[in-house]
């Protein structure tokens, strides 16, 4: 089987997409915390959080929005691709023990730049926790 080296921005089309479920755990929230920075306690502290609007610890709403960012360096367009724009909104939290669907669809193309627009979203039990837009820009098929 051969590695997958990513679709050019020749072979993509308007309706491609491509689907990732994750499982969040309290180990991604903690790495997290620590590659970020990232200590606020509604993410990281039971006690404080319980007393907040969303009554229990919520992952990092970035967190959730990485794995956009692995959709669009693995699998569309993939390799070689370069991430230049996301514009998201925050729906609802995500918390320790849900799992997250994430999906990007193909929804433009510019060919000026190899430039390409995907819809993105994430759901857990099929409501939306992010929706949005992210742009890259797609290798070209060598001549």
């Amino acid at each position: 089987m051969s590695e997958f080296t990513g679709y050019k921005y020749e072979d993509l089309e308007i309706g491609m997409g491509y689907e990732t479920v994750h499982l969040i755990t309290e180990e991604d929230v903690q790495r997290f915390a620590e590659v970020s920075g990232d200590n606020n306690p509604l993410h990281m502290n039971e006690e404080f959080a319980a007393k907040t609007v969303f009554g229990r610890r919520i992952a990092h709403g970035a967190l959730t929005a990485s794995y956009i960012s692995g959709i669009l360096g693995n699998n569309l367009p993939g390799p070689g691709s370069i991430f230049i724009g996301l514009s998201m909104r925050f729906k609802r939290p995500v918390h320790i023990g849900d799992t997250v669907t994430v999906r990007a669809e193909v929804a433009s193309k510019k060919d000026r730049g190899c430039r390409v627009t995907l819809k993105v979203e994430c759901t857990v039990d099929g409501k939306r926790v992010i929706t949005g837009e992210a742009e890259v820009v797609a290798p070209r098929r060598e001549s």
